[in-house]
């Protein structure tokens, strides 16, 4: 007897090492989600997943696969009117209901796709806190759950759960500023195969619609600012254009983090504003003020605290310019 507890008792002590030493190897979470990056690029792989909103849950189908250096993906709604997109190296094209098909100039989809699957995350690492948070089972599989909160307060954040194996997202919760959920994305069934890359290379033989020529606007300087943004935001588009049913001039600017963009608009005021309405809908965030003769709406993925700080630090060059010629 005391030589079967001396002989468990060693064996315990050998094991002990090699636990400590597997998880001293465990990469960091940074690390996690560079491969996850990596592996959502690299693979081919199909999903069938749900995209969960206050009012809405979306069924979905998505392919994707990268051969000979070009990137083929694949979306279809699998509940509702048909619908899909497809992306073929840097050209989308849509195909919706009630729509023409068209295609674009892209290397990405404008569609329900988890947007961390394409970030960059050396960039988001100066904004986010990325924090282990354990491990659970998600799609059938073991998982990494990472959370990347903003290290201030005027975004939101995910919560992710990552396949120990694919490296892929099996599972993704939005989350409100009070831990609040917004939106999920949550993965039922994957393959990882490269099957898919030989399927999607087929949609070279496609014919899809042309690409949409848009028309040249001249560029010219917006007269207005925006004095405050939240750190990491930084001006991706600008333009002035007009409404399609009304012919009313607006001038817009989008911005952007790399995980979550909001857009000003500004135009003339009319009577049918109302002074600072506020509407929110799960991720999205419309706010309208008004600031003398002009009409101002910040709208996008942002929480709307944030989005009023926003709206209530835009100024206008004339009127800054007139303010001080009267002072003088």
């Amino acid at each position: 007897m005391k030589k079967i507890l001396v002989g468990a008792l060693a064996l315990v002590s050998l094991l002990l090492p090699l636990q400590a030493s597997a998880e001293a190897v465990q990469p960091s979470t940074e690390a996690l989600l560079h491969q996850m990056g990596q592996a959502s690029r690299d693979l081919s792989y199909e999903m069938s997943y749900i995209w969960v909103k206050k009012n809405s849950i979306d069924t979905l189908r998505y392919r994707h696969a990268l051969e000979n250096g070009q990137s083929y993906g694949h979306l279809l709604f699998l509940s509702g009117p048909p619908q899909e997109v497809i992306q073929r190296g840097d050209e989308v094209s849509y195909f919706e209901p009630g729509l023409d098909p068209f295609t674009i100039k892209s290397n990405k989809m404008v569609a329900p796709i988890l947007p961390l699957m394409k970030a960059n995350i050396d960039k988001l690492s100066k904004y986010y806190e990325f924090i282990a948070m354990g491990r659970a089972r998600e799609a059938g599989v073991a998982c990494n759950v990472i959370r990347i909160a903003p290290k201030d307060g005027n975004r939101y954040s995910y919560l992710l759960w990552i396949d120990q194996a694919t490296h892929l997202v099996m599972r993704a919760d939005l989350l409100g500023r009070d831990g609040d959920l917004l939106e999920q994305f949550r993965v039922v069934s994957f393959v990882v195969n490269p099957k898919v890359a030989e399927m999607l290379s087929k949609l070279d033989q496609v014919k899809l619609p042309a690409v949409v020529q848009l028309p040249q606007q001249p560029q010219k300087k917006l007269e207005w600012s925006v004095n405050w943004l939240p750190n990491g935001f930084t001006l991706i588009a600008g333009n002035r254009h007009r409404l399609l049913l009304t012919e009313r001039a607006v001038e817009s600017r989008m911005y952007s983090d790399g995980l979550f963009s909001f857009s000003v608009y500004v135009s003339d005021a009319d009577n049918f504003v109302g002074r600072g309405q506020l509407v929110r809908q799960g991720r999205r965030t419309l706010i309208t003020r008004v600031d003398g003769n002009k009409e101002i709406t910040v709208v996008g993925d942002i929480p709307p605290e944030t989005a009023r700080q926003i709206a209530e630090n835009v100024t206008f060059d004339k009127i800054k310019a007139e303010v001080t010629s009267t002072s003088k």
